[in-house]
């Protein structure tokens, strides 16, 4: 597969017109994408991904309902006003930086047909440039290099390129899983996908993690994929078209992955996050080892 060498992916697109019904009732009024992750709600995490590898122009698909979101990332004059004339520096720097990490704009999906109607969206945004998805339900581990080696290949190759993971045979069914040959460390090349299968169906155990980085070509695709499984148009489908001439690629990996839309793994990302952080770490990992320790889960 041949490539121009000018191919650099500058937009991100993310999706985000959920309705986020497994956070109920917090997401009755409130969008899921802004579920903080202690003091930072999950969409900055996704935005900052995506500024971290080079991107400085994002479009985030919405519906109704989701005006926080566009206010999270705008300018905020009156709070950073009484932020410096109170001289809170710290807290005015993260004010800030919500809204110089990347130009965020937005579109609104009117009507929920599906992820690949959503991605499709941004097709008037997005031209004939190559662009890379992250969906807000997956944050990964700001360590993770997972989209830098996406973009990397694709820039390479001009492959449409996806994010895969092992998961146990039971788990397949949640996700889009992939046939696949690995032809380098932590890459490979799919070869069929199907959308949550039976477990008994499934080509592997390899299953699509929320991180795609497609060349244009995707949005035709998109625009010939009929209405699959629940009448919606299914990114996996649009995908599927290009895997029997070899333009689908997949990057492996194992870890730094939270799916945010999961009550467990939220909880785990917060405490994981919070171990981490300097101001934080030491006085709350002192309290989990009392806690557990005092539910006699500690020998």
């Amino acid at each position: 597969m041949s490539v121009s060498s000018d191919v650099v992916v500058r937009k991100a697109v993310i999706p985000a017109a959920g309705r986020g019904t497994r956070f109920l009732p917090f997401t009755k009024a409130t969008p899921k994408e802004m579920l903080p992750i202690i003091d930072r709600p999950t969409m900055e995490y996704i935005v900052a991904e995506a500024a971290g590898c080079g991107i400085d122009d994002v479009l985030v698909i919405t519906s109704r309902g989701k005006v926080s979101i566009e206010d999270h990332f705008d300018q905020a004059p009156e709070l950073e006003a009484a932020l410096a004339e109170a001289g809170k520096t710290s807290e005015l720097e993260m004010v800030r930086a919500s809204s110089e990490m990347a130009r965020v704009h937005f579109v609104r999906q009117g009507v929920a047909l599906g992820l690949g109607h959503a991605i499709g969206q941004a097709r008037d945004h997005v031209g004939d440039e190559s662009f890379a998805v992250l969906l807000g339900d997956d944050v990964l581990h700001p360590d993770s290099d997972v989209l830098s080696r996406m973009i990397s290949t694709h820039e390479r190759t001009g492959a449409h390129v996806i994010a895969l993971m092992e998961v146990p045979p039971d788990e397949v069914s949640l996700y889009g899983c992939v046939e696949a040959t690995e032809i380098g460390p932590g890459l490979v090349q799919v070869h069929s996908m199907v959308e949550k299968p039976p477990p008994e169906e499934a080509p592997s155990n390899l299953a699509m993690m929320g991180r795609y980085v497609f060349g244009p070509s995707i949005f035709d695709a998109i625009d010939a994929t009929p209405p699959g499984r629940g009448g919606e148009i299914q990114i996996t489908d649009a995908i599927a078209s290009f895997t029997g001439s070899g333009e689908v690629y997949g990057v492996v990996f194992s870890e730094g992955r939270y799916d945010v839309g999961s009550k467990a793994d939220y909880l785990r990302a917060i405490v994981e996050f919070a171990c981490e952080r300097e101001d934080l770490g030491p006085d709350f990992e002192a309290f989990l080892v009392g806690y557990v320790r005092g539910r006699g889960l500690l020998d």
